[in-house]
């Protein structure tokens, strides 16, 4: 007996059966039970994620014997007739063949005639945003005034190449790419259905590489199983997808965190012994670093099925937000510029070497402190660790002391306008186990919100390493704020550079020789950075 292949075995025939989707089969459902089916349809999507099987299964349900409903019956002549592709009533075009105006109009020739045995005349037009303008045109007249018994199904991959006109005459449904948890659990789902041996990291492979297509996972599904002598293990997977373990790029990413250039080469040596496709290396460090950016955005962000809870959370508390950011810049630049590189493992070495290179340093800032090499991927650290050594002192100090450890905090810490606007027109009143009290400036008072102030609540306690509260009442200071501070040391500045002008001996020649006035106010101190 011939073998069939699972993209075409297990594709689903009713609704039920679809993975993913929802948004589109709640609509399909609801519209088809309430008898409000309009004429036209348009599913749009990438390829493989279930555009055409929506298609036919929404022509079963139109045409299904025992009635217009969700769930056709899938055992009359017409649902039959329809699975095997020999219902007279549903015509399927393929437009990529039949792009002509000539070949569309012999199509919809006998639109105006009844179907032959079932209750509609389906057209099912698949890739239709390759039929010609003329073509187009000739459907249109078609779509504007269709008989009653005719229902167009339109599916694309690139609606934006369909005419308006067109598009205003259908019911768009877009389909989304599925997720790797979607796909993995329909390929275990379908192997455990065969009765055949599989390891479930090796379907997360597969759903990875399959890129949101489950056709196309089901195809490297029948690839791994002819490689992998009717077996799906993760071994066998790595070597036909040319992929190599996540470990290597979690051992990339602990020595970036660290500082440690060695460390970094090492890993990308061994690589080197595995042949591996740089730019998915790349790609997985990329999407690692996501994943680290979101940890330090939102304290307690939950892991994925990609990495580990554990593995990110280090990273996040042992990276500076801006070194997180700057790596994945240069990781999604490398990616771009292999193909420029004499090389791939050349160009996938020196975009590392370039995010050791260019680490931002701010003057007087301390950075990060390194990760330690013995903390493994996934090891969880000791304890909630500061990303910046600048901290305060719990004890009771004078406001003056207490306000200059509350300024080299706030340069220290990550906080972006408005709510760094805040901060610097506080002063800190007070320090206690897990909380801040901070006193506003009166003349300020308009820059607070209760927003603004868990905000700040947050990043503060982002750099402090612990849980923080943070408490703003307006009030008179009892020392400078840093703003206040700035601007004083902004007039100093002024005052001084007006000074050393005036008694500049030029300036004097020519005040003498010329009569010439200096005009205070074209004097401007440089806002520090």
């Amino acid at each position: 007996m011939a073998y069939t292949a699972l993209a075409r075995k297990w594709r689903p025939r009713s609704f039920a059966e679809m993975t993913g989707q929802e948004h589109v089969l709640a609509s399909l459902s609801n519209a088809l039970a309430s008898g409000r089916v309009h004429h036209a349809f348009l599913f749009a999507g990438t390829r493989g994620v279930g555009k055409t099987t929506v298609a036919r299964i929404l022509a079963k349900c139109l045409n299904c014997e025992r009635g217009v409903s969700a769930t056709p019956c899938l055992e009359c002549g017409s649902c039959r007739e329809i699975e095997a592709g020999r219902s007279i009533d549903l015509i399927e075009v393929d437009a990529a063949s039949r792009t002509k105006v000539d070949d569309t109009r012999e199509l919809l020739d006998n639109v105006q005639y009844a179907p032959t045995r079932s209750r509609y005349k389906v057209y099912l037009i698949d890739e239709v945003h390759m039929l010609s303008a003329s073509s187009f045109n000739a459907l249109l007249k078609t779509l504007e005034e269709p008989p009653p018994h005719v229902k167009f199904l339109l599916a694309t991959t690139d609606p934006q190449k369909l005419p308006v006109t067109v598009l205003s005459r259908c019911l768009q449904f877009n389909l989304k790419r599925l997720s790797v948890p979607l796909i993995s659990a329909r390929l275990a789902h379908i192997l455990a259905a065969e009765q055949l041996v599989y390891e479930a990291p090796a379907l997360q492979l597969l759903a990875q590489a399959a890129d949101g297509s489950l056709r196309d996972a089901l195809s490297l599904l029948d690839q791994l199983l002819a490689f992998g002598d009717g077996a799906a293990r993760v071994a066998e997977a790595r070597a036909m997808l040319g992929t190599v373990t996540r470990d290597h790029v979690e051992r990339i990413a602990v020595a970036l965190a660290a500082g440690d250039a060695q460390g970094v080469l090492a890993a990308a040596a061994e690589l080197a012994d595995f042949a591996p496709d740089y730019g998915q290396i790349l790609d997985q460090l990329a999407a690692l670093l996501e994943r680290v950016a979101l940890h330090q955005l939102v304290p307690g962000y939950a892991g994925d099925e990609l990495f580990s809870l554990a593995l990110v959370g280090n990273l996040a508390a042992h990276m500076n937000g801006e070194d997180v950011q700057l790596y994945y810049q240069t990781a999604i630049m490398g990616r771009r510029d292999l193909a420029l590189a004499p090389d791939p493992l050349t160009g996938f070495r020196m975009t590392l070497i370039r995010m050791l290179t260019f680490r931002p340093e701010t003057a007087g800032q301390a950075r990060a402190p390194a990760l330690s090499a013995a903390a493994a991927p996934g090891a969880t650290p000791a304890g909630p660790v500061a990303s910046n050594p600048v901290a305060l002192n719990p004890v009771a100090l004078n406001p003056v002391a207490l306000n200059e450890q509350w300024s080299a905090l706030l340069a220290a810490a990550e906080l972006d306008g408005p709510t760094r606007s805040l901060a610097l027109n506080c002063s800190l009143a007070a320090r206690e186990p897990g909380l801040l009290r901070l006193t506003l400036d009166a003349k300020n008072a308009g820059g607070y919100t209760r927003g603004r102030e868990e905000k700040l609540a947050q990043a503060l306690g982002r750099h402090l390493g612990e849980a923080l509260r943070v408490e703003i009442s307006v009030g008179v200071v009892a020392a400078e704020t840093p703003a206040q501070a700035g601007e004083r040391a902004t007039q100093e500045t002024l005052a001084a550079a007006r000074a050393a002008l005036a008694a500049d001996p030029t300036v004097r020649a020519l005040q003498e020789r010329f009569g010439a006035t200096v005009n205070p106010d074209s004097v401007r101190a440089r806002r520090p950075a």
